[in-house]
């Protein structure tokens, strides 16, 4: 019988299945993304932009990036701040700050960008264990001389740099390392940022400090052996897939 990551139609081949939540994936995900992700009205290009339908050179990208920080301001959807995702010099991620459009605190431009880009080079579903070549979760090794205890992990947005109209907040930075993206490049400062009431700097000097020193109140190791349960289950798991 289906389950509910299944399809509807429990006579269905698998192909089939495996399609069909392929494209249900990426419509919630271009549904999720939406108005972040097609190209602006108006913006020209060169003819020979034109053969790839890519602005020209890493400022074009930057100006991109502003552009949809700009609209989410004019049009009452979140703050000043848009990023785009680059690889191979095309762009094949955008998102623009959606927190006042849906009133979810961690709609960062940032986290849009990377599900756009994330749902684009996923051709396919990643239910079960289609986890091979020609999705980010396709696995590869370790970098040379990384501390990193795994020898291998999921590729994700490896092999892609990521244009910020502003300085990262620590939870968007912390999504581009998940996201193994390569370069990160941002135009305005933290100070910046602060100085139009969006004081990202403290939750940096915060995350310096012990858990018991900041200034949401943590309370560690509570009930350890109880979460370390689903550690053991991980460790247990032969086919887990490192990412």
């Amino acid at each position: 019988m289906p389950t509910r990551l299944d399809c509807c139609c429990a006579t269905a081949h698998e192909g089939d299945c495996n399609e069909a939540r392929g494209i249900n994936r990426r419509l919630f995900m271009a549904t999720a993304v939406a108005a972040g992700v097609a190209g602006p009205a108006g913006f020209s290009l060169s003819s020979a932009q034109a053969a790839t339908g890519l602005p020209e050179g890493k400022a074009a990208f930057m100006e991109e990036a502003t552009r949809l920080a700009i609209e989410s301001v004019e049009k009452g959807w979140g703050g000043p701040f848009g990023a785009v995702i680059v690889k191979d010099g095309e762009i094949i991620g955008r998102g623009q700050n959606r927190v006042l459009l849906t009133g979810i605190p961690v709609f960062h431009a940032e986290i849009t960008a990377i599900m756009d880009a994330s749902a684009r080079l996923n051709p396919k579903a990643l239910l079960g264990s289609d986890y091979g070549a020609g999705t980010i979760l396709e696995m590869i090794p370790r970098e040379p001389g990384s501390p990193d205890p795994v020898p291998e992990r999921a590729r994700m947005l490896k092999g892609c740099e990521i244009y910020i109209n502003g300085a990262p907040c620590p939870m968007c930075m912390s999504a581009i390392y998940w996201s193994r993206i390569d370069h990160v490049y941002f135009a305005a400062s933290l100070k910046d940022t602060s100085a139009i009431g969006f004081d990202d700097a403290f939750q940096y000097e915060d995350f310096a400090k012990p858990w018991g020193e900041r200034r949401i109140a943590v309370t560690e190791n509570f009930e350890r052996e109880t979460g370390l349960k689903a550690y053991k289950a991980w460790m247990d798991k032969k086919d887990r897939h490192p990412y």
